[in-house]
């Protein structure tokens, strides 16, 4: 017996070696056989396939996926101040592979669970930041890790209040400490140049806000 497989695991899951086996969207790719890693929280699979390359050739390939699930994440700015708020945060992967202290600036994010994108993301805004917000503009998604990991991220912008929150740094109980941080755009911009923000949703939400956002020269002639 198989803990993931054929016994459930620690949230309850079972099949877990069946993802991908009944994908039929191309037909140069055939999904022989699943193996579940780890399903400890998040799930690690081996996954072997057929290949069909443009020669017409077919290999017999493998390939890791860590599946996660979906998440989405959200540019908080304030066009009054021109400021943006993020979230700061450890990050154990990333000290790990060179960070300085671990300590990484974000936008809010969070996994979707069982929700759709946009009541994903306020409840993490609210979670991490203390912040209620109004209507939110969706922004685009994007894989974030295509090679290994499956997620895809739905990404978000919306303004914030300038009042200050009573709540917010995340969730105890998950380990969660986390700072919010009111930067200007500009330095905010200055800071993906120095290495400071090195998130990439983070980075990609500041250049889409710099280009066709609120912050955009369109707008901010």
């Amino acid at each position: 017996m198989t803990v993931g497989v054929d016994v459930p695991d620690r949230r309850g899951r079972t099949g877990l070696d069946r993802h991908g086996l009944d994908l039929t969207g191309n037909p140069r790719v055939r999904i022989r056989a699943v193996e579940v890693l780890s399903c400890h929280w998040y799930v690690l699979r081996n996954t072997t396939f057929d290949f069909q390359h443009g020669d017409g050739h077919w290999s017999r390939e493998e390939r890791e996926t860590y599946d996660r699930g979906d998440g989405a994440t959200i540019l908080l700015y304030r066009l009054e101040s021109r400021t943006i708020l993020l979230t700061k945060q450890f990050r154990l992967p990333a000290y790990v592979n060179g960070h300085p202290d671990g300590m990484m600036l974000e936008t809010p994010a969070g996994l979707l669970d069982d929700d759709y994108p946009e009541e994903a993301i306020r409840r993490e805004t609210y979670e991490e930041t203390g912040h209620r917000i109004g209507p939110v503009q969706r922004v685009f998604e994007a894989y974030m890790s295509p090679g290994s990991v499956t997620e895809r991220l739905h990404f978000y912008a919306a303004p914030y209040a300038d009042a200050r929150p009573t709540t917010g740094a995340g969730i105890a109980a998950e380990g969660e400490d986390i700072e919010t941080v009111e930067i200007e755009f500009t330095r905010a911009m200055d800071m993906i140049r120095t290495g400071e923000i090195a998130d990439a949703k983070t980075i990609m939400l500041l250049q889409w806000a710099a280009l066709d956002g609120p912050f955009g020269h369109a707008r901010n002639p």
